[in-house]
């Protein structure tokens, strides 16, 4: 009945669920899964269409952050074994970013580890970017922790279409994830970046400790910042930090919650990101039928990925056609239902001092 009721909203009445509505079918037994999975592909295919879309993100600056985020090997609190070196040469990031439209892609995303940019690495960042697009086309998108808003006008104004900013945890639990920073810096940086003009792009990582109720927490906490994309991350613990012995979500449990965010958000890109591999292995394919059409393709920031052609081939078995560009297949819902959404925004006109 909950899922009858949840497809008939979706669906027919276009409307958004409400959380009674979600906790109902998040309360059947994993054994339902198929059911919530079947409907979370229905409404992916209605409000999104079937292309799926294709990103490859750059750690560009790695390590030594100085923040205490309790998943994260690039923390500098911690002993482990990541990589530490500064901002990568121009070249080295050209050389990313041309690997990146060669396998299909269309999003490249420039990652730095801080707690915000300084005025020196905002510069070369800025430098990249307009490289990047310059000598590829490719769409930049950028993850540079937190924003001053006049440094968000200056990435907007360089051309960064999506700024990457995870709220990373449900809000009740943030505070045991990390104390550097609060969950509302988080949440203030993305309002600022969407303020500039760039698409936000915000999620975070399944996983941590979390209960079913905060997950759902979660998946309305982003809803309401209105993301253009969600990555969805499944936690890898990693040698060295708090949760090196944090267990493994299970693959139900993942498939579950992926299926959740479909319904909480309909016309969201979902992305699967960091530790789908690890969490889903053979499954991967269903969670692409669970609601998600987006991935990131190739490695992660601190981990391995799959290769790119093990991706294509996967959409290829699916039927799943790959986005020609970011924002195609995206729909806006209004007072008259869903429609597709321009595949390019418009430019909006920034003047920086």
């Amino acid at each position: 009945m909950s899922l009858a009721i949840a497809e008939r909203a979706l669906l027919e009445e276009r409307r958004p669920l409400t959380r009674a509505e979600v906790d109902a079918v998040a309360a059947l037994p994993l054994d339902d899964l198929p059911d919530l999975v079947a409907l979370a592909h229905k409404v992916r295919l209605a409000y999104c269409g079937p292309e799926v879309e294709l990103e490859s993100l750059i750690n560009a600056k790695s390590g030594a952050c100085p923040e205490d985020c309790a998943f994260c090997s690039q923390s500098a609190r911690f002993e482990t074994e990541v990589d530490v070196y500064a901002f990568l040469d121009l070249d080295e990031v050209l050389a990313a970013a041309r690997s990146t439209a060669a396998v299909g892609a269309t999003q490249f995303c420039i990652v730095v580890a801080v707690r915000g940019p300084e005025e020196r690495l905002l510069r070369k960042v800025i430098d990249a970017v307009e490289l990047v697009q310059r000598e590829t086309g490719l769409e930049v998108a950028c993850s540079l922790g937190l924003l001053r808003p006049e440094q968000a006008a200056r990435l907007a104004a360089a051309g960064v279409r999506r700024y990457n900013h995870n709220l990373e945890a449900p809000r009740a639990v943030f505070p045991e994830i990390c104390t550097t920073h609060t969950w509302e810096d988080r949440v203030a940086t993305a309002q600022i970046a969407k303020d500039a003009g760039m698409e936000l792009c915000s999620g975070g990582i399944l996983g941590l400790g979390e209960t079913l109720e905060q997950r759902i927490d979660f998946a309305f906490e982003l809803a309401e910042l209105d993301p253009c994309e969600v990555p969805i991350n499944l936690l890898d613990p990693r040698p060295g930090t708090p949760l090196a012995e944090q267990g493994l979500m299970s693959p139900r449990e993942a498939l579950q919650a992926i299926a959740l965010f479909r319904l909480i958000m309909p016309g969201t890109w979902l992305r699967l990101a960091g530790g789908r591999e690890k969490v889903l292995g053979e499954l991967q394919a269903l969670g692409l039928l669970a609601g998600a059409n987006a991935l990131i393709v190739g490695n992660y920031l601190t981990t391995l990925g799959r290769t790119p052609e093990e991706d294509h081939a996967l959409l290829d078995a699916l039927g799943m056609p790959v986005a020609e560009g970011p924002g195609e297949g995206r729909f806006v819902i209004d007072a008259d239902g869903p429609h597709p959404m321009p595949a390019r925004r418009p430019n909006i006109p920034l003047t920086v001092e």
